[in-house]
């Protein structure tokens, strides 16, 4: 009995090892607001807007209204992409689109390419074997700093590169090839019909970086992305120049295919924090101190997060009535906007509530108020979502500052037409948020975004090679996917010393969620 207890002692320390093992790698990758001063390097903007005022502030409501009649137009097409790096992520000025950036590494040898993620695609592309691309030098973008210009990658150089075939089940236009052995063309329009990348899809390695990794060696998955030889619009003029990562839902998006070889957990996490920057997890699945919702179908197919909220709330009376809707999380997105008819309800009894002198600034909120140079008192906001969960947002205000210190503030928050909220960075501060696709499900838990205490060991290395057609037809499994991450505005904090716009950091966080139709087309 001795033995045979020892025995399944024995046992069930493999068992749990093995289950430990199954949990996959959690790769990260950290973020900084695109007004933040360590991306102002890399704008190239001579005078960016100072941190704060009516200007830079316009300049995030006017990427927001952008980004809303984008979403209004391509609706349930949207789509959403996930960058996989475990470096630095840049926030961009004015020279590079607002958006957010990363660099990556990809082929054998490797080459570095300074991508822009955005969570509304599903393509990585960089510029290649190029016919029609931005300007490359490192003599215009002067304030990236680089020692080099950027890269510009070449099937011919990379050991392990190869074109992905129109038979390949992720080559959506196949049928249309002329040969199956032709190399799968890809056409991504972009925000507007003048923006635009193609080439053709390509198969090759990418360089990650895991937090749980005891070495620096980076993990090499295999991964699909698209040799961009043409770009148009916008990424002619210093928008994305090297290339976009695309961190969508769909199958040929960079987590999916990782996620389908098993390299990790089908879930990401991103945290914002209050300087603008933030972390970026792949395979995090959160912990006991998550909280969460569902994940629910947009158009009757999950297509983008949305996530029913039951009810907002203001101040220390009760829950609103009548203020239930359906939500979208959008990390690109600075300012929340909620329905028409929420929107009169909380504003009223945010007004009600803050029992404060009105005050003009001049933007586009409505609900503005003196502060008397003190850190404003305002009423607390907080959204009850599906499960009865609450989601106490930490800064709903934002705050303007003088010379003589704070003028006032803002309700940041603002109407859309329709019935879809967009839940913005503003009210993701101070939150480190889990995706779980593998569950459909949504969580959040304080956080400052400085560390990942919760992650999980895994596979030291990737699969050699990309999933096959069978894997990928397979639903279910182990299959994991990555996290994204970013920066959120955090709460105010002393009325002295630079602003504390906690609004603010919410900041745009790039990515063109205008990447809604992922079209392979003829090039």
């Amino acid at each position: 009995m001795a033995t045979f207890s020892t025995t399944n002692l024995f046992l069930l320390i493999l068992m749990l090892g093995s289950v430990r093992g199954e949990r996959g790698v959690v790769l990260s990758s950290k973020l900084i607001h695109r007004f933040s001063d360590d991306l102002r390097r890399f704008s190239g903007e001579v005078t960016p807007p100072v941190y704060g005022s009516k200007e830079y502030l316009r300049r995030l409501l006017v990427g927001d209204l952008q980004r809303q009649k984008m979403k209004m137009k391509l609706g349930h097409q949207r789509q959403l992409l996930f960058p996989s790096d475990g470096g630095q992520a840049f926030a961009s000025g004015n020279d590079l689109g607002w958006l957010h950036y990363t660099w990556i590494d990809i082929g054998t040898p490797s080459v570095s390419f300074l991508v822009a993620i955005d969570d509304g695609s599903d393509l990585l592309w960089v510029p290649c074997d190029c016919e029609q691309c931005a300007p490359l030098s490192a003599i215009n973008y002067s304030s990236l700093d680089l020692d080099k210009n950027l890269n510009e990658y070449s099937l011919n150089d990379s050991s392990t590169s190869k074109p992905l075939n129109c038979s390949h089940q992720l080559c959506d236009l196949g049928p249309e090839c002329k040969s199956p052995t032709e190399s799968c063309p890809y056409t991504v329009q972009y925000r507007s019909v003048s923006t635009s990348s193609s080439g053709q899809l390509v198969e090759d390695v990418l360089l990650l970086s895991s937090s749980n990794s005891p070495s620096n060696s980076p993990l090499k998955a295999s991964i699909l992305f698209g040799c961009g030889k043409k770009q148009s619009g916008d990424y002619l003029n210093g928008v994305a120049p090297n290339g976009v990562l695309g961190l969508g839902l769909g199958d040929i998006s960079v987590p999916s295919v990782l996620a389908k070889s098993g390299l990790i957990r089908n879930s990401f996490s991103l945290c914002f924090n209050d300087n603008g920057s933030g972390r970026l997890f792949f395979g995090d699945q959160g912990s006991t101190a998550h909280h969460w919702t569902p994940l629910l179908p947009y158009d009757g197919k999950y297509s983008t997060y949305v996530v029913g909220v039951d009810a907002f709330c203001v101040g220390k009376g009760p829950c609103l009535k009548q203020t239930a809707f359906h939500a979208l999380i959008d990390s690109g997105t600075s300012f929340t906007v909620v329905p028409l008819e929420v929107y009169k309800k909380v504003v009223q009894e945010f007004d009600r509530e803050a029992n404060a002198v009105r005050a003009n600034f001049d933007v586009p909120w409505e609900y503005c108020y003196e502060s008397g140079g003190q850190v404003p008192d305002f009423p607390s906001v907080k959204l009850v979502l599906s499960n009865n969960e609450s989601f106490v947002v930490q800064n709903p205000i934002f705050i303007f500052q003088g010379s003589q210190g704070i003028l006032g503030y803002c309700l940041a928050l603002q109407m859309i037409p329709g019935d879809v909220a967009i839940i913005g960075q503003n009210f993701m501060t101070g939150y480190r948020m889990v995706f779980d696709r593998e569950n459909l499900q949504f969580g959040w838990s304080r956080s400052d975004c400085q560390d990942h205490n919760n992650g999980t060991s895994g596979p030291n290395s990737a699969p050699s090679s990309l999933p096959t057609d069978e894997e990928q037809r397979r639903q279910g499994g182990h299959a994991v996917a990555p996290a994204i991450a970013g920066r959120a505005p955090s709460k105010t904090s002393d009325a002295s010393g630079s602003v504390n716009v906690p609004l603010l950091r919410l900041l745009c966080l790039l990515i063109f969620s205008g990447i809604n139709m992922l079209r392979y087309v003829d090039t």
